[in-house]
């Protein structure tokens, strides 16, 4: 059982940048994919970025694209998302997801962080 853990949300004004870690408790796959999603109450999870494990090859929802970066360090299991130009519509939990996922739906992921605040003022 993959547990993942992330950290770096917080609260910062609109234009600024955080950086959310995860970090898993064990190797993570080649196969896998590490995402990252976000959810507002009473909205569905949504689909922010993901990184295949093995190569590296992401791939970003539009609303983030061109703003957010993701990365990944397989030595420390750990994946990363640099959110640049923050706006007031990126509040959310984010939430940290790993999987042999093919896809970038939420059904996809097998594991899940517990989720880290995100608050964008203007």
């Amino acid at each position: 059982q993959v547990q993942l853990v992330e950290s770096g949300g917080g609260l910062v004004q609109a234009g600024a940048s955080l950086r959310l870690s995860c970090t898993a408790s064990e190797r993570i796959p080649s196969n896998y994919r590490m995402a990252w999603f976000r959810q507002t109450p009473g909205n569905e999870r949504e689909f922010v970025a993901r990184v295949s494990w093995s190569v590296g090859m992401a791939r970003f929802a539009d609303s983030v694209q061109g703003r957010f970066t993701i990365s990944r360090d397989n030595a420390k299991n750990t994946v990363y998302l640099q959110m640049n130009s923050l706006k007031p519509d990126d509040t959310a939990v984010y939430f940290c997801a790993a999987g042999p996922a093919t896809s970038s739906s939420s059904t996809d992921y097998r594991y899940w962080g517990q989720g880290t605040q995100v608050t964008v003022s203007s």
